[in-house]
């Protein structure tokens, strides 16, 4: 049964349903929240629980790869132990292992406990959007997935920030504590309106495990090398070739598997449908630019600025708090203008924000990115109600499950391949740029020269003997040029982001208009 085109009558939704629903969407909010909210803090993470440097992106990489590998799952697993027992479990099972992230000692507990978190935080992302698409009628689904978007693109906008404030005022452990009271929240609401079903257990014996396995190592494998592999310069390392090996390896074997078996854990056969394939490949674009945005604003604000935890938060705020005031109308202004056009504006305006951030220079700070951060709100607030809509627009009842892990998994995976992307060519910018910049500084070039002889004197007014002072003008010009070229990188980075939006607002073109008013579908 697909769902129809036509346009939807007003029906009414009992406030039980709106609790189930809006339950649920906390439920993604805190697990998309806790992406990003230690990303800001890890510094202090990483001192807390004595490691650092190369080892502490593992704070983040663990919860990602357990999230990433269960998103996809949750359908299935629902199924199996009823949506009621699968969702309340999960949650307790994330709010345990939130608190014991907290209060972990060291490194490897602290990954054991991320990973565990993002295995059970990842289960209420696509249950979330599966019951706002299948719980509401079609004039109401618009309002569901509105409350979808808030999780998907501003828990990831205002992480940084709450983590920011949480680790500045309070210590990092609270991070973690955070989640305990909308945990109790999302727990009460959905024990009241779930309705109990029985388990079936007889579907284990059947379930598609070579499907499940290929897919845990490879996207596991993969997430892995998105995110270590700029750190362990990418096929330079051999732990970066193997991983790559066994991802594809592993997820060719999964599309083969999940394209020749009759019940697959996941229909891939999803994609060949016009508006789920180019809203799916759209959604990747989205999740390229809201992860790799948030990502390339933390760190320059942190290495061309040297602001702190809390700074960062604070200007990164602006990309996300406007959203709570523009999504709400969304679903209106979605019965009046074609969705595609929506989908479109939104991904050209998140790219032009990305754009206004060319002419950075040593002064561009907080208030210069004010307003290219409002924008961006703006961008991300249009897209994600109705390429969602769009998305599921005619997909089956039956099908909306494995739709909404495929959905939410590639959004994830852009963001993965986002950021990935982002750091690597930030560093080769930065260095061609460094390159270009030296082969024009000369001993025998009068203003290099003139340049290094007063650095020289103000070092000697400090107290230096004139060798010191000339040793520390060169080290001095050495930084001032790094400085430069690392400007100059981040602007060549957030070019590259406008574009790869753009190429997502182009892909629009292909989707199929949605009938009357884009409520959307199942």
């Amino acid at each position: 049964m697909s769902t129809s085109t036509a346009t939807p009558v007003d029906e009414t939704v009992s406030f039980k349903t709106w609790v189930m629903v809006f339950g649920a969407i906390l439920g993604a909010f805190v697990a998309v929240l806790n992406i990003q909210v230690t990303n800001s803090s890890l510094l202090h993470i990483e001192g807390g629980i004595g490691t650092g440097g190369a080892n502490g992106a593992w704070i983040s990489t663990s919860y990602l790869i357990g999230e990433i590998i269960v998103i996809p799952l949750a359908a299935y697993l629902a199924q199996v132990f009823s949506l009621r027992r699968y969702f309340i479990t999960n949650i307790i099972l994330f709010l345990i292992f939130s608190v014991l992230c907290a209060f972990a000692t060291n490194l490897g507990e602290m990954v054991v406990f991320r990973a565990l978190q993002g295995f059970t935080g990842g289960v209420m992302i696509p249950l979330a959007f599966t019951l706002a698409a299948t719980t509401l009628p079609d004039s109401k689904k618009p309002i569901g997935m509105a409350g979808f978007a808030i999780s998907a693109t501003f828990a990831p906008a205002v992480g940084p920030t709450i983590g920011g404030y949480l680790t500045d005022t309070f210590g990092w452990q609270y991070i973690f504590y955070l989640n305990l009271i909308p945990g109790a929240v999302m727990l009460a609401a959905l024990l009241w309106t779930l309705k109990p079903e029985p388990m079936k257990l007889h579907l284990l014996k059947t379930g598609d495990w070579t499907g499940i396995a290929t897919m845990a190592i490879g996207l596991g494998a993969l997430q892995t090398v998105l995110e270590e592999g700029n750190q362990e310069d990418w096929f330079g390392s051999a732990m970066i070739v193997r991983l790559t090996i066994t991802a594809v390896i592993a997820l060719s074997l999964f599309i083969w598997i999940e394209l020749t078996k009759a019940n697959p854990l996941v229909n891939l056969r999803l994609l060949t449908r016009r508006n789920f394939g180019f809203g799916t490949f759209s959604n990747f674009f989205l999740g390229f630019g809201l992860y790799g945005s948030g990502f390339l604003l933390s760190q320059y604000l942190a290495q061309a600025q040297g602001y702190n935890a809390q700074q960062i938060g604070e200007v990164l705020m602006w990309t996300g708090l406007p959203q709570l005031f523009i999504i709400p109308f969304i679903p209106k202004i979605m019965g009046k203008v074609d969705n595609r056009l929506l989908v479109a504006t939104g991904l050209t305006v998140f790219a032009i924000s990305c754009f206004m951030n060319l002419a950075i220079t040593s002064d561009y700070a907080a208030d210069q990115l004010f307003l290219p951060n409002v924008i961006r709100a703006l961008g991300m607030s249009l897209v994600m109600t109705p390429l969602s809509a769009l998305a599921m627009m005619g997909i089956a009842m039956s099908d909306v499950g494995s739709a909404s892990g495929l959905f939410n998994m590639t959004r994830n995976l852009g963001g993965a391949f986002g950021t990935a992307v982002l750091v690597t060519f930030l560093t080769k910018r930065e260095q061609f740029h460094s390159n270009i910049i030296n082969s024009n500084v000369s001993l025998s070039d009068p203003e290099t020269v003139s340049r290094l002889a007063g650095l020289t004197q103000h070092f000697m007014s400090l107290g230096a003997d004139s060798a010191t002072a000339a040793q520390q003008a060169l080290v001095s010009i050495g930084h001032i040029i790094k400085g430069q070229a690392y400007l100059m990188g981040f602007a060549d980075t957030f070019a590259l982001l406008g574009v790869m939006l753009v190429l997502g607002a182009v892909s629009v073109v292909f989707l199929k208009k949605a009938g009357g008013s884009a409520a959307g579908a199942h």
